[in-house]
């Protein structure tokens, strides 16, 4: 698969992700910064962070109790965003809430080798976003 080819990927997930983000599903993150690069790309529905000093346990129990619809968790696609996605896919799980992490699954194949985290995607904006806008129009800018 080209550049072009698994950028267009990653747009159509992203896109649809924004789509879900924007009717109140609330995404998952790592951290601030991933935050911030979602917002650039159009996000403005609820966004959570994982790094706020909770264990991923009191994370998932905060999620259950807040928000109506199952989240969209969305760890980095590297190793240690791999093993904090497993953790909150179970911990979830463990509360009866099934979670979707097909945008982190379509991330992972279609922005390797550009990128393995989150807040990397503010940087491909210009090559992302109009695609983005083609799937969730009611999200551009």
């Amino acid at each position: 698969m080209n550049r072009e080819e698994r950028f267009t990927l990653a747009a159509v997930s992203l896109g649809e992700a924004r789509a879900l983000n924007r009717s109140g599903i609330v995404i998952l993150v790592e951290g601030k910064r991933d935050v911030q690069a979602l917002r650039s790309l159009g996000f403005s529905g609820p966004i959570e962070q994982l790094n706020r000093g909770w264990p991923v346990d009191r994370v998932a129990v905060y999620l259950v109790e807040e928000f109506d619809e199952p989240p969209i968790v969305l760890m980095d696609w590297d190793r240690t965003g791999g093993r904090l996605q497993r953790k909150l896919v179970e911990a979830l799980m463990s509360l009866d809430v099934i979670v979707s992490d097909e945008p982190r699954r379509t991330l992972s194949k279609s922005m390797r080798p550009d990128t393995l985290c989150v807040e990397d995607l503010d940087a491909f904006a210009e090559e992302i976003l109009p695609k983005m806008n083609l799937r969730d129009p009611e999200g551009a800018k």
